[in-house]
């Protein structure tokens, strides 16, 4: 078995952080070209001669004053800026807390296995051969869980940062044109995708090296410490996705009940006082709490391939390249995704309205073909011919060729998922234009058919997932379902790109709203937006997909830790933990859907108090106070997350010691099987009520004009269906994934403890 690969281990070493630094450069030389686009009203900034358009000619054009409107851009930009930069300070704060104590946790849990000793112990999975001790996997697992958090904070906050500064320059590029607009919202959300992707290959490797230093040979050791960095990325992950989703649908529900049902105002108007606390809650919710997840799904595949593989031949022959095979998967992709951006911003542009849509489309194929090429070279290199992997005991044989294809088939199914969702969501398809059409009949009809839609909409992402799930763990086991889930992940760059343009070109159409730009630049903003509504609910399939397959890749590298043979359904053990795990997500559910509500209702109260009490506020003469509403949103998003939060991660430490892994191995697979029927369904419904509405607010199609203008009895009706549908999509529906995933990395971080000391109540009898 002795056999090598053709990637040297010292070329693996400089591969791996060049692509990343690429990654990173490539990111910054983005965001330098979005900073090009002035927010100072000086005559220079937007003299763009090449394209024959200068100041003069934009101004009449507008016959508006154009210094007052870049300044009021400025100002607006600024205070949603600042309100979310205040508001994740002050979620990191609380994280923070909680970060430290977990790690105290984990170090104890962990250091306790073998009572604290200092002396080596016999291998877990090969009794002959000494590893280092358990109190050295305690402190390096608490080292990883910090690292893995910090970065994950890092991610969403860079992520936000980029999005707050390029909303107004997206708007004030719209009075160019629907091209120039769509390249600066594209760019930017790029910026986000590469330095996330980079950051999170680059610590990891760092970290694998580092820890490489004290552990030597001994990699089953060094790698069971590394799956704290994927439990420490999910976990501020959870937080990052339930808080930013309670504090962005509190200030939606609130702006849109007030504002558009009763009030009649336009949805961004800067007469409604929570006007300013939704566009901010885009950015914590949508690009914050989503950087954040698509950080821990890639964090945890990584981990979840490197244990299985440190016990495989990979490991045990020390083949440094074949075992850094998932990190070298993610190298080629961030070079992948790099060209495939080129396609969107420099290749081809985007002129008209409708073409927005097929190019953000095109990138998800662009990116999925050359991926496969670029799999197959890297499974051709770094992988020896034939080599074993762990399989529940045994040592199954592979060829690399089978590994290629499970990397593959969970790289095509995540396209499939995209494309699934898309046709559910997009308001381009039938799907979507029946919800819109059922509105004719009130609010009632709309409600049931959303839901239909939302449930329909399962069926096909979850044969991709089976099917995916059949062919890799035929091939290759568990770690064929760990690589199908960063063969999904490895466009992760792209992904992020075209899901953080999203929420950003949301904002620039709130803004140009606020600033009361013209009719033509709104639709403009408003195409963006509606195709950004699209791809956000793509980027969520895509991170529900992964979260499926990790979390199942994360349950077998559990399994294997903590030494159970078979998990057998028919044991009572096993089975109450089936049932219950099952349940988990709805309860979940329960909590956030009923958090989004209380926090609504404060809003709407105050939204009403000020429109009743500050006179000249409908008049336009009178300024709303938007501070209010900002912190009634960021109070309650911080206390709302913590029962959640808290549900997710005490389940699996109290299962495991009270119940014992068998429960806790039911628990999970209870989990994830019914958390993925409910998060799909549940984003679908969200994201086809959203733009049931924007269908019919747009009048694009004869069908959509005979729905009504907006204020029509029909346009109401889809005004609810939103406002039902929006903690289901932003809310539940994404955190979801995450309860999938942490519960099951947070068992295989803690199983060697629960395999010694878990069990208590059945010890007992």
């Amino acid at each position: 078995m002795g056999e090598t690969t053709l990637l040297p281990p010292f070329a693996t070493e400089i591969i791996i952080p060049l692509c990343a630094l690429v990654g990173i450069v490539f990111a910054l030389f983005q965001w330098l070209l979005v900073s090009k686009v002035k927010l100072s009203a000086d005559k220079s900034s937007s003299a763009d001669s090449k394209n024959g358009f200068n100041e003069a000619l934009i101004e009449e054009e507008e016959g508006a004053n154009e210094h007052s409107v870049v300044r009021k851009c400025a100002e607006i930009q600024a205070a949603i800026s600042e309100g979310a930069t205040s508001f994740l300070f002050t979620e990191y704060k609380y994280v923070g807390i909680f970060m430290v104590a977990f790690a105290v946790l984990v170090f104890l849990f962990l250091g306790s296995v073998k009572g604290f000793s200092t002396k080596s112990q016999a291998c877990t999975f090969d009794s002959t051969k000494l590893c280092k001790p358990a109190l050295a996997t305690a402190v390096f697992s608490t080292i990883s869980f910090l690292l893995g958090g910090l970065t994950s904070l890092v991610s969403g906050f860079l992520g936000m940062k980029i999005a707050t500064y390029a909303n107004a320059r997206t708007t004030l590029e719209a009075r160019k044109g629907v091209g120039k607009a769509f390249i600066v919202a594209f760019r930017s959300g790029a910026v986000m995708g590469f330095l996330l992707a980079a950051n999170g290959l680059l610590v990891l490797y760092i970290l694998i090296n580092l820890f490489k230093l004290y552990y030597g040979d001994d990699w089953e050791g060094l790698f069971e410490a590394i799956t704290g960095y994927g439990l420490g990325g999910s976990s501020m992950a959870l937080f990052g996705r339930v808080g930013g989703g309670i504090y962005t649908k509190a200030a939606d529900v609130g702006a849109d009940l007030v504002g558009k049902v009763e009030r009649n105002i336009p949805e961004d108007d800067p007469r409604n006082p929570a006007v300013i606390a939704d566009n901010v809650g885009d950015n914590v919710g949508d690009i914050a709490g989503m950087g954040s997840d698509l950080f821990g799904s890639y964090a945890e595949s990584s981990c979840a391939a490197l244990v299985v593989a440190s016990i495989s031949s990979f490991g045990i022959n020390h083949d440094f390249t074949a075992m850094l095979y998932p990190l070298l998967v993610s190298s080629v992709g961030i070079l992948v995704c790099l060209l495939t951006t080129l396609f969107a911003t420099d290749f081809f542009e985007v002129k008209a309205v409708n073409e927005i849509e097929p190019a953000l489309k095109k990138q998800l194929i662009i990116s999925t073909v050359f991926m496969t090429v670029g799999i197959a070279i890297v499974s051709f290199i770094a992988l020896p011919s034939s080599f074993t992997i762990f399989n529940f005991g045994t040592q199954k044989d592979v060829k690399s060729w089978q590994l290629f294809l499970c990397v593959a088939v969970g790289l095509w199914a995540g396209l499939i998922i995209g494309f699934v969702t898309e046709y559910y969501t997009s308001n381009a398809y039938s799907p979507v234009q029946d919800v819109a059409d059922s509105c004719r009949t009130g609010a009632a009809t709309n409600v049931i058919f959303g839901l239909a839609l939302g449930y329909k909409s399962v069926i096909i992402p979850i044969f991709a997932i089976a099917v995916s799930i059949f062919v890799s763990f035929t091939f290759a086991a568990m770690y064929g379902i760990a690589v199908a889930a960063l063969g999904m992940l490895s466009t992760i760059a792209t992904g992020l790109a075209i899901d953080a343009y999203g929420p950003i070109s949301d904002n620039a159409g709130g803004i140009a709203e606020m600033a009361g730009m013209s009719h033509r630049i709104r639709e403009r903003t408003d195409a963006l937006d509606a195709a950004g509504n699209t791809t956000a609910a793509i980027g969520k399939g895509f991170a529900i997909g992964s979260a499926a397959l990790v979390s199942l890749a994360l349950f077998g590298a559990f399994v294997s830790r903590a030494s159970i043979s078979t998990v057998d359904v028919l044991t009572p053990k096993v089975f109450i933990g089936l049932i219950v795990g099952a349940m988990l997500p709805y309860w979940f559910s329960a909590m956030t859907m009923k958090s989004v509500g209380s926090a609504a209702l404060k809003m709407v109260e105050e939204v009403r108090r000020q429109f009743n009490s500050i006179p000249g506020l409908m008049e336009g003469t009178a300024k709303p106070d938007y501070a209010t509403c900002v912190k009634i949103s960021t109070d309650a998003s911080i206390r709302e997350m913590i029962p959640p939060g808290a549900l997710v991660m005490l389940t699996p430490l109290i299962v495991g010691i009270f119940f014992g892994v068998e429960t806790l191995s039911g628990v999970l697979a209870g989990s994830l099987v019914s958390g993925v029927q409910i998060a799909i369904s549940a984003s679908n419904t969200g994201g086809a009520w959203d733009n049931a509405k924007k269908y019919i607010e747009a009048g694009a199609s004869e069908h959509a004009r005979t729905l009504g203008p907006k204020g029509s009895d029909s346009h109401k009706a889809a005004v609810i269906g939103d406002t039902v549908g929006d903690p289901l999509k932003d809310t539940s529906g994404p955190s979801l994934n995450i309860l999938i995933k942490l519960m099951a990395v947070e068992s295989l971080v803690f199983a060697p403890f629960f395999a010694t000391h878990g069990g208590l109540l059945f010890k007992i009898f």
